[in-house]
């Protein structure tokens, strides 16, 4: 009787084992004003999803409302008409459209560089024959073959493997090379929402949110550098500065500073959803 008890918690054990080297999880460590999160695992991806709301509402309000473990803002918006400036695609339809914002289509130097904005990087989580995987892309770049969208964000600019601040509309330079144009204060020091994907040798794959909050504000440059410090394969920014947010557990990071402010009301958000 006491070889059968040894060899049943023997089997438990290992099983258990077993589970938890397959497990998903979402790890943080927090140094000098930033949040760096790691999403591992396979079974994580189905937990993400990008999600948008019709009214502006706050990424606590979007935490409670999805019932979600882990909420970051993400796309750019129009706080005047309340409508995307990116790109959100959830359950495979595309949920977000800036092609539909008329405050973006009308404005005569926008619409000269539309092409620019339309096509900034966005991250993805694509179905390739029934198994999921991260991508950061540009919005146009199509999939691999066998692979669909199955949710993703645009945001910008892409940061690793280079740099695309005048590709996607950030900078614009005269003539001289003189930078005569800013967008999403990339040159100035603010808080940052990033997200990044390393490419392990076992073809696993994790995702990696840094939340750099007011007491460690960065520039675009010091944003890819820490990516580059963490040996990111890909990386990019989502929207920032005051639209910078993050609930996990009982931490919440707002970067609007008015005393007992909730923070700023947003269009779109990260989840993950309980398993």
């Amino acid at each position: 009787m006491k070889k059968f008890l040894c060899l049943l918690v023997t089997a438990i054990f290992l099983f258990a084992g077993c589970g938890l080297s397959n497990a998903s999880s979402i790890d943080m460590e927090y140094n000098d004003g930033i949040y760096h999160f790691v999403l591992s695992g396979d079974k994580i991806k189905k937990q993400i999803k990008f999600v948008s709301s019709p009214n502006l509402i706050t990424n606590k309000e979007a935490h409670i409302q999805g019932r979600s473990l882990f909420t970051i803002n993400t796309g750019f918006f129009d706080p005047n008409n309340q409508k995307s400036i990116s790109y959100i695609v959830n359950d495979t339809q595309t949920v977000e459209d800036p092609m539909f914002n008329e405050g973006l289509m009308n404005n005569p130097v926008l619409r000269q560089n539309m092409q620019k904005i339309l096509n900034r990087t966005e991250f993805r989580i694509l179905d390739c024959d029934s198994k999921l995987k991260y991508e950061i892309a540009q919005h146009n770049s199509s999939v691999d073959f066998m692979c669909s969208i199955v949710t993703s964000a645009q945001g910008g600019p892409q940061l690793l493997p280079n740099l695309r601040l005048e590709e996607e509309f950030f900078i614009v330079k005269d003539s001289e090379g003189n930078i005569i144009r800013e967008s999403a204060s990339v040159l100035h020091k603010t808080a940052r929402t990033l997200i990044g994907i390393k490419n392990l040798k076992n073809g696993k794959q994790e995702a990696h949110v840094f939340i750099v909050t007011n007491d460690h504000p960065m520039d675009i440059f010091e944003a890819r550098d820490l990516c580059k410090q963490y040996e990111l394969d890909t990386a990019m920014a989502f929207d920032g500065g005051s639209s910078t947010s993050l609930n996990y557990k009982n931490i919440n990071v707002t970067s609007i500073q008015t005393s007992g402010d909730t923070g700023r009301a947003l269009k779109s958000f990260m989840i993950v959803q309980p398993k």
